[in-house]
């Protein structure tokens, strides 16, 4: 029998920056009313921190295996 192995790709950086693009392009779409313009600011900043807040991580983690 033959081990099956995880070939999935994760990615997260490059999927963190599509999702953050996906919502920019979601709000443009949204009609311009004063909740919708508040609220999507807040949508695009919070959908842009996720992959700020990962590639931090992932350099922190970097730096604490080296020493």
């Amino acid at each position: 029998m033959t081990e099956i192995q995880n070939t999935k790709l994760y990615n997260l950086e490059e999927r963190t920056f599509k999702f953050a693009k996906r919502n920019r392009m979601f709000v443009k779409k949204l009609p311009k009313t004063i909740g919708n313009i508040e609220d999507g600011k807040q949508l695009i900043r919070s959908s842009g921190s996720v992959g700020a807040n990962y590639i931090e991580a992932n350099e922190a983690l970097s730096k604490k295996i080296l020493f």
